[in-house]
């Protein structure tokens, strides 16, 4: 065989067997099973933080979303029937379902919200635990209400909704010792036609300024021309004249450590709580935006005050899961 080709065959060889060790590793599945659309803010939260990881491309991300109770079981199995590895949802109405797949597939990472606790081999939990934010919000609020009289409407007087009322509450009483609350629950996750009427009774019984831990609260605000404090997403842009500041949760610190942890092949269980705390980024007070110089000056250096506080350690907010009660009738 001549030199030259023989030269050609052991490099045609030796370009063949480089993927073999050079190739780049596939990347991490992860799927996002939700019980309600994707536009619902608290979950739009979570999707937005995987489609972050994915445009940087750490994962490959699929969304499925607006499954019933009954689906949600059968849709988590036909994910690790897909080959995922990463499965995040919500498991609050679908908990016993929830647990009872990754049983099945205990090789399969879940990351679920809930009210529960993480389960070896593979059961992990987390949710919005963005109560300092929440009590930041309402020293804010406690700041703008001219009657002290303060409405919250929420969906369900669930532990994980509880403690940001309670929390927003005790914020308020900060800056505005006198304040009274009204408090509405409209037994729903995602009906703002519901929110909606609830904000408009409350605003009916004097309330100037409106906690809106669901959709629906702040169209009800702008309605009637009173103020409102957002919950988990910015609303200020759609809202100029009505969303004062908002309690915002940042999901990426938790999907980003949960993405790291799989990805390197790790079994684990854990509580992410602490992933949404302020001091790692995973909560926050909104910028005034608008409302800019509107906010007294004095309330804007307690809150600043509050907030290095609760970063150092030196200030705890309470999580307080007990159901919150109005003070006025």
């Amino acid at each position: 065989m001549p030199l030259q080709r023989r030269h050609a065959l052991a490099a045609l060889a030796l370009t063949a067997a480089v993927p073999t060790w050079a190739q780049a590793p596939p990347r991490l599945r992860v799927a996002g099973v939700y019980t309600v659309p994707v536009t619902q803010p608290w979950v739009g939260r979570i999707d937005a933080a995987l489609k972050v990881a994915a445009a940087r491309g750490d994962i490959d991300y699929i969304a499925v979303d607006n499954v019933s109770a009954a689906a949600y079981a059968g849709a988590l199995r036909q994910q690790v029937a897909a080959g995922v590895k990463l499965i995040v949802g919500e498991s609050f109405s679908v908990e016993a379902a929830a647990r009872q797949v990754a049983r099945e597939f205990p090789t399969t990472v879940f990351l679920m919200a809930s009210n529960g606790r993480p389960r070896a081999p593979n059961y992990n939990v987390f949710d919005n635990h963005i109560h300092e934010a929440a009590y930041l919000s309402g020293m804010v609020a406690g700041g703008m209400s001219a009657s002290g009289k303060v409405g919250l409407v929420a969906g369900f007087p669930v532990p994980e909704v509880n403690r940001l009322m309670n929390a927003f509450m005790a914020g308020v009483r900060d800056t505005n010792p006198r304040a009274r609350f009204i408090v509405r629950f409209i037994d729903s996750w995602f009906d703002p036609a519901a929110a909606r009427q609830a904000a408009l009774a409350l605003i009916d019984q004097g309330a100037d300024l409106l906690y809106a831990e669901r959709p629906g609260v702040v169209e009800a605000a702008q309605e009637r021309r009173v103020l409102a404090i957002g919950n988990v997403a910015d609303l200020q842009a759609q809202f100029p004249d009505t969303v004062v500041a908002s309690a915002l949760w940042d999901m990426q610190p938790t999907i980003d450590e949960a993405v790291k942890v799989v990805a390197a092949g790790t079994l684990f269980a854990r509580d992410y709580a602490r992933y949404s705390s302020l001091r790692l980024k995973g909560s926050s007070l909104s910028p005034l935006g608008s409302f800019e110089g509107r906010v007294p000056v004095a309330v804007m250096e307690r809150v600043k005050a509050r907030t290095a506080a609760i970063v150092s350690g030196a200030f705890v907010v309470r999580a307080d899961p007990g159901t919150p009660r109005s003070t006025l009738p």
